[in-house]
């Protein structure tokens, strides 16, 4: 396994190999596509596939060590993410959320490891980042209320990570960042009805006047700087790279499993696929040239994923910060994946025909998928697009969640 330096792996044989995980995840697949329908009706992940995610050591994979963690590269962690989202890109989804939360809670105090995992070393931790909450001075820390949007993976979770705005004399003031929140104090609003994603389990989230210790606070600034309060004791480089580049790729990166998924699935359909008129999909110029450019399109984004995180592992081995352009540049690499494969999907699309809108194909779910996903804020590549250009330009940029 390549990146040495960011694994920090031990001899033990208690340490799976990239390959190894990435095939554990693959050997799940068979079991998420039997449960898909399941989990669009209940509009959320099946308890069995959190357990089997947590059994095969899925969620481990960025944890610290201390806490029974792997401390692999991103690249890990996104590969496994991509493998899933070929069988469901729902699971794809939140196992990149809820997953990618391990990471960002060793950049807490580590008091709020231990409230989380002390007791349950599996809990896992839903989000929202949306600042809405209402955050007031509190002894020894905060209230909080508030109501947020978009939390994926909340029926699955037992913490959450949810936005707000620390008030002017505070600890952290003034400034935007994450409060941490037990599932106790959490009441979540079945409203998420959708036609996409449906198994992410979306749901809004409230709280009403909780406290909120303020060891269990983080703020941008310090994920930003690379330097929280949990760099004191979870000292990988791993952990010394810049939130913002490790969280938005995970609601990008599910599109390119996704787009896989469809590409395998039209290359099977089409090889032997005649048409009302005789003609046949495997020898039409411009089938050819579709599913080629998918394939070409799917490794390029790969490798960009793949290039980027190898950029930040050097830039944290060395304890260095790259620059705010380079952060733009990679903002906006991750950002653009997802309309990408929506039109790569769009494309696609056309191979199957007429045929391809039946309900027993499989293309017209993956397609609606990936453009879901192409509407999460995070992934509106014509912003993060601007964003950059005009720091090519010489403009400023004040932006943290870089």
């Amino acid at each position: 396994m390549t990146n040495a330096s960011l694994h920090a792996l031990s001899n033990g044989n208690d340490i799976p190999t990239h390959d190894e995980l990435v095939g554990r995840a693959r050997s799940l697949l068979p079991n998420l596509i039997a449960r898909t329908e399941a989990g669009e009706a209940a509009g959320f992940i099946p308890p069995e596939t959190i357990q089997d995610l947590k059994r095969a050591g899925l969620f481990n994979i960025l944890k610290p060590k201390r806490w029974g963690g792997f401390e692999f590269s991103p690249k890990t962690f996104y590969a496994v993410q991509m493998a899933l989202a070929e069988a469901d890109m729902s699971v794809g989804w939140v196992y990149g959320v809820l997953g990618v939360h391990n990471w960002q809670l060793a950049l807490f105090d580590d008091r709020a490891a231990q409230d989380v995992w002390g007791t349950d070393p599996d809990a896992l931790i839903a989000s929202s980042y949306m600042p809405k909450g209402k955050v007031t001075l509190a002894e020894g820390g905060y209230r909080f209320s508030g109501r947020w949007q978009f939390s994926s993976g909340s029926k699955n979770a037992d913490w959450f990570f949810l936005g707000g705005i620390y008030p002017e004399g505070g600890a952290h003031a003034p400034g935007m960042g994450t409060l941490l929140i037990p599932r106790a104090d959490v009441t979540i609003i079945d409203n998420w009805d959708v036609t996409a994603l449906k198994a992410t389990g979306s749901h809004d989230v409230v709280v009403e006047n909780a406290f909120v210790p303020a060891h269990r606070t983080h703020t941008h600034l310090a994920g930003y700087m690379s330097d929280s309060p949990g760099n004191a004791i979870n000292t990988a480089p791993l952990y010394r790279i810049p939130f913002g580049q490790i969280f938005t790729r995970c609601i990008s990166t599910a599109s390119i499993g996704a787009l896989q998924s469809m590409l395998d699935h039209i290359t099977d359909f089409g090889s032997g696929r005649v048409g009302a008129w005789g003609g046949k999909t495997a020898e039409d110029p411009s089938s050819q040239y579709r599913c080629a450019e998918a394939a070409a399109q799917l490794e390029q984004m790969k490798v960009v994923l793949d290039a980027s995180y190898d950029f930040l592992d050097r830039h944290a081995v060395a304890g260095t910060q790259p620059s705010k352009l380079d952060r733009l540049r990679l903002r906006y690499q991750s950002s653009e994946v997802a309309g990408r494969c929506a039109d790569l999907a769009r494309s696609l699309y056309k191979v199957s025909g007429a045929p391809g809108i039946y309900a027993d194909k499989p293309f017209s779910k993956i397609f609606n998928n990936i453009l879901a996903a192409a509407q999460h804020n995070g992934n509106s590549f014509e912003t993060w697009g601007r964003a950059y250009g005009a720091a090519l330009l010489g403009q400023p940029n004040e932006e943290l969640f870089l």
